[in-house]
């Protein structure tokens, strides 16, 4: 269920197995539009079956992840994620939008990269009690309810720097023309010192990792389409000389090359 949200990207395949699992993707209210990107909503009954393998490629978002017993705020991983879902449970998400958390962290994002902390580091002990209040909650819209309000209550004063670098990755994400550092700056008035500054900043990472990051999930949905893929073709169009170094980052991001993750694609 994607409610007022684009489709999952990054998100690594594997072989289905027996269980009961439901994803959610909402959008938030549009008073925090501007911070939340999404909430998500994970819950899983594997309980006759076996463990579940799930991987997903890195974005350029800080995330609140509240389950039972073990919240955290998680920096930009520099990775990919991997977690193994067993027996049963639910964890619920906020993916906050690039730049977005930084009002709230008052201080660089960069300084939570590839890092975890417990968010009564940043909102205080009342985190507790909304981690407490949304385990209790089975109904996915009473859950982005109250998160919303928890959030809109400790909403920081509006960031014209944070909105604008915001847009500098939502452009990143969704034209696949930009492929360079250069092809940033010419289109907006900024130096290049002054776009690592403000990401390192607002988003806690580089632009070109944001660029290499998108551009490679563009690489897996071409992947994923099922079609026959010419991989040189492709490299060069997502900005790579050559066939051999992008075939070098998609193995060490994906952990196999393209064409193996084509088969194991086709296999499931």
């Amino acid at each position: 269920m994607n409610e007022g949200v684009g489709e999952a990207r990054g998100v690594l395949r594997h072989a289905p197995v027996a269980g009961v699992f439901h994803h959610a993707r909402i959008a938030p209210p549009p008073a925090l539009a501007g911070v939340v990107q999404h909430y998500w909503i994970v819950r899983w009954d594997l309980q006759d079956g076996p463990p579940q393998l799930r991987e997903t490629l890195p974005h350029p978002n800080v995330h609140l992840v509240c389950e039972a017993g073990g919240s955290r705020i998680h920096g930009i991983h520099t990775d990919r994620f991997s977690t193994t879902l067993e027996g049963r449970g639910g964890v619920f998400g906020v993916k906050f939008r690039p730049g977005g958390f930084r009002g709230f962290l008052r201080q660089p994002v960069s300084a939570l990269r590839n890092r975890s902390i417990p968010p009564q580091q940043v909102f205080g002990e009342n985190a507790a009690r909304l981690e407490a209040i949304l385990h209790a909650q089975p109904h996915d819209e009473r859950m982005v309810t109250l998160a919303s309000d928890f959030l809109a209550a400790r909403l920081p004063p509006p960031d014209a720097q944070a909105l604008r670098v915001g847009e500098v990755v939502d452009a990143i994400a969704t034209d696949r023309s930009i492929r360079t550092l250069d092809d940033v700056t010419s289109r907006w008035p900024l130096t290049p010192r002054t776009l690592q500054r403000w990401f390192n900043q607002y988003v806690g990472i580089g632009p070109k990792w944001v660029i290499n990051r998108y551009r490679m999930h563009e690489a897996l949905q071409r992947v994923d389409a099922g079609d026959a893929v010419d991989w040189l073709r492709l490299a060069l169009e997502l900005g790579y000389f050559d066939q051999a170094h992008f075939i070098r980052d998609f193995r060490a991001l994906v952990g196999c090359p393209p064409a193996e993750y084509a088969r194991r694609g086709r296999a499931g």
